[in-house]
């Protein structure tokens, strides 16, 4: 079962994903859930839903959350979160609700904020997989929908109670002693994990050709964590704050003349709630994937986000 499958094979024969497959999905539907504070089973975190119905059409489940939220981001948990509305909400449908992400940044990031829908390769009961993103428009998915839909995280959003803020630091670090990642989603490009002496031997005879397999294999990453550590020491000079140093750093790829993935990837590193996090205890909190393509590249060094709590 999967999830680029059309609900009724009747009405939409042999559509590949995309303008026509949105087409053959697109009804006039209600809003017949908006919670703001959904959550799934095992996640801490929460999110917006709106979930859209009409008799005989696919539901659609719109997720809206902000970045930096306690749990786990729409991307990460994209497959327990849709399976959770599914079982929840639509328990007698055999597929799961067409599913579409908004994940909110602050301060309007170079990853800048938009619609995603996600396709699944495959569904068992409640438990799809395999997800695949595309950036779908506000107009494109209000024609699928048929209704109105909200683009804010809704007035009904209660953030946690603020925790003592720890003090962010950005720093200088050897590739080589990051954790073993973990990757998951991308078998085929990423294997699990990176072998101690493929490690070395990537050292000894870096990688800078792209692949278009995937974003995080989409580009060089030696030269995008040279600007990285260029930006480190420049922003060390100049005070600038943990916040700020994004903004810093898309600068100074403009001023380089960086492409866009570069500047994409740059952004990454430096953004607060997306920048490489490793964790003593949990390996990482964020940055596997990258981490995984830094290590396959031989990068040697790069920059990493601590949270430093003060005593």
């Amino acid at each position: 079962m999967t999830d680029d499958l059309p609900a009724d094979p009747a009405h939409e024969p042999g559509l590949s994903p995309g303008q026509d497959e949105l087409h053959a999905l697109a009804a006039r539907r209600r809003l017949s859930v908006d919670d703001h504070m959904f959550t799934a089973p095992g996640l801490p975190g929460t999110l917006r839903l709106q979930l859209f119905t009409a008799a005989g059409a696919r539901p659609i489940a719109v997720a809206t959350q902000i970045a930096g939220e306690e749990g786990k981001t729409l991307m990460n948990g994209a497959e327990t979160y849709a399976g959770a509305v599914w079982e929840r909400h639509c328990p007698d449908q055999d597929l799961p609700p067409v599913w579409v992400e908004r994940q909110l940044w602050p301060q309007e990031p170079v990853q800048e904020t938009r619609f995603r829908r996600v396709v699944f390769a495959g569904a068992d009961r409640y438990r799809p997989h395999g997800p695949h993103w595309s950036a779908i428009t506000h107009e494109q998915l209000q024609d699928l929908v048929g209704a109105p839909v909200a683009t804010d995280r809704g007035t009904g959003y209660v953030p946690r109670p603020a925790e003592v803020e720890p003090r962010l630091v950005f720093e200088e670090f050897a590739v080589a002693r990051l954790a073993r990642p973990r990757p998951f989603r991308e078998p085929q490009c990423m294997p699990a994990g990176v072998p101690w002496w493929r490690r070395w031997t990537r050292q000894v005879l870096p990688r800078r050709s792209a692949r278009s397999c995937c974003w995080y294999h989409g580009g060089d990453w030696h030269t995008v964590n040279a600007m990285g550590l260029e930006v480190l020491r420049e922003a060390h000079a100049q005070d600038v704050d943990p916040e700020g140093m994004e903004g810093f750093a898309t600068a100074h790829a403009a001023a380089a003349g960086a492409t866009r993935w570069q500047t994409e990837a740059l952004a990454t590193l430096f953004n607060t709630a997306n920048a490489i996090q490793p964790d003593k205890e949990v390996r990482y909190i964020n940055g596997q994937h990258r981490s995984q393509a830094m290590l396959e590249a031989g990068v040697r060094r790069t920059v990493v986000l601590h949270h430093v709590y003060e005593t």
